[in-house]
């Protein structure tokens, strides 16, 4: 990685197609990192954050490298149960309802994408969010 805010090419293959499955969702450049948005709202916000700036992420350092995260939405009713345990997961150190995981090769991508697709459903209007959970399920 070349500077805070990149994010592991192999991180993003692993996102990506994930994102691609919900309805309308696209991806831009982030003022760090990269998000996937519904209309104006951030579904996903991945990063490799400033540690020295952003002292919050200092924790997650490993091996001498900054950690790379995502943030998301999750309802409010579960977010104490996601964060609870700790490692991967942690309470975003803003907003009332916004989770952050740490992604490495320990991430379990299955659980990432219920996740994506809660923070989806907490986000995009009703009629999107029924699209999504009425079409069949994906094969394999």
């Amino acid at each position: 990685m070349s500077g805070p805010g990149d994010v592991p090419p192999e991180i993003l293959d692993q996102l990506r197609p994930i994102c691609r499955q919900l309805p309308e969702t696209y991806e831009e450049p982030a003022w760090i990192g990269i998000r996937w948005r519904i209309r104006t709202r951030t579904v996903a916000h991945v990063y490799t954050p400033d540690v020295e700036r952003f002292p919050v992420y200092a924790e997650h350092v490993t091996g001498g490298e900054a950690p790379t995260v995502m943030t998301f939405r999750v309802p409010l009713e579960d977010l104490l149960g996601l964060t609870a345990s700790g490692f991967p997961f942690f309470r975003a150190p803003w907003g009332h309802n916004v989770g952050a995981v740490v992604l490495g090769q320990h991430t379990d991508w299955l659980e990432i994408a219920e996740l994506l697709t809660d923070s989806y459903c907490e986000l995009a209007p009703k009629f999107l969010v029924t699209r999504l959970l009425n079409r069949p399920p994906c094969p394999g």
